[in-house]
């Protein structure tokens, strides 16, 4: 019998690593900068460069050590305790939301509850029912199944799926033409907790097989700066609570963004200072990162430069912005737009995009309705030639 894992343990399909949460999907092509492949940015959610790294160093593995989600985590720990003094798995539950918001480290943190092994794959690896079979066959009792991407399953592997979570079976087919013959296979009581940042492209039977869903919110400053001051504790790095604070300032509501900002903001502190990070070192370094005090990169900031001062405000479509930005269309809607549009930044409306007050106040120009207030009130001030409307054409 092979050996079982430490609870929580995460194990993939053989030869297909499981991809971290919210990493932009491979469309095949060269390797490198192309159409579709923006730039890593400091303030993206998913993954990138060394962050799967030190994702595994920094993630919390109990409830107990998990900050923020308040409100999900207080019922999930209600959930666990019921289902263990139950001797049942869990019902199927489905992690929504934005890359970043520590899905993974979700799933991980109930099979640590749970005491069970945590089987981690993507949608986009489960390429055939052989695969979902081989999956599926080596789940212990209550042992948590966890699917990223999972609106990226194959359509056929997703219907050999439904007997699963409802009967605990699978069906197999053996043979080919006559000899063709399907055979049952009993599986043990598990957990489906699928993964998704695009919960609109989940098909209806798929969405209603789940007995929880959680919407993960962005996370608000101060529980930022608490997850902040717990990983420089990990990353023996000293840090005030005030640069801690402004560090999630920063991050835009995302754990993942605050680690990275966090050990960026080291490297400056060890260099250039005296290696304790402070308010004076933050300014440094997202200054020289081009991060301002929202979290806005340089192409946040020429997204909304385009729309106001090109466009008056707008409205304007997006096929303009993304010429004016020469990145293509799907890059501006899905990696650019989102995080403006939820904080109010931009909005969109059937005519296209248009900036809000709260863009034009952070660049620091007038609004279109104050800057005419202001034209109208120079034209009061300013005295007229009583013969000019004489010569006016």
């Amino acid at each position: 019998m092979a050996k079982r894992r430490e609870p929580g343990a995460a194990s993939g399909v053989e030869g297909a690593a499981p991809r971290e949460e919210g990493a932009a999907p491979h469309h095949g092509g060269s390797t490198g900068r192309g159409r579709g492949a923006p730039d890593p940015r400091a303030t993206d959610g998913a993954p990138h460069g060394d962050d799967t790294r030190f994702d595994r160093a920094l993630r919390p593995r109990t409830f107990a050590d998990y900050v923020g989600q308040t409100k999900h985590k207080d019922n999930l720990r209600v959930f666990v305790e019921a289902s263990r003094r139950r001797g049942e798995p869990l019902d199927h539950m489905l992690l929504c939301g934005p890359p970043g918001l520590v899905k993974t480290t979700l799933a991980q943190i109930l099979a640590h509850e749970m005491g069970v092994e945590l089987h981690a794959t993507n949608g986009p690896v489960v390429e055939h029912k052989g695969a979902l079979a081989g999956l599926l066959t080596k789940l212990g009792p209550r042992d948590i199944l966890f699917i990223d991407e999972i609106h990226r399953l194959n359509p056929v592997v997703e219907e050999s799926l439904y007997p699963a979570l409802e009967d605990f079976r699978i069906d197999v087919m053996t043979g080919e033409g006559a000899f063709a013959s399907a055979i049952q296979i009993d599986l043990q009581p598990f957990t489906l907790v699928g993964a998704t940042t695009r919960t609109g492209l989940l098909t209806a039977p798929l969405f209603s097989r789940f007995g929880h869903v959680l919407r993960l919110d962005f996370y608000p400053v101060e529980d930022l700066a608490r997850i902040v001051m717990r990983s420089a504790q990990l990353l023996d790095a000293r840090i005030d609570g005030d640069a801690a604070r402004a560090i999630a300032c920063r991050s835009r509501g995302t754990p993942r963004v605050a680690n990275r900002l966090l050990r960026r903001v080291r490297d400056f502190a060890d260099v250039l200072r005296s290696g304790v990070i402070d308010v004076a070192t933050v300014d440094l370094a997202c200054g020289r990162l081009e991060i301002d005090h929202a979290g806005f990169d340089e192409m946040d900031r020429r997204l909304l430069r385009v729309i106001i001062e090109d466009y008056e405000g707008g409205p304007v479509g997006v096929e303009a912005i993304a010429a004016a930005l020469g990145e293509p269309r799907d890059t501006v809607e899905d990696v650019y737009e989102p995080y403006l549009l939820q904080q109010g930044y931009i909005g969109r409306t059937s005519r296209g995009r248009i900036a809000t007050r709260k863009a034009f106040e952070h660049l620091g120009v007038a609004p279109p309705a104050a800057r005419g207030e202001e034209d109208r009130r120079a034209e009061r001030e300013t005295p007229r030639d009583p013969q000019g409307s004489l010569f006016d054409k």
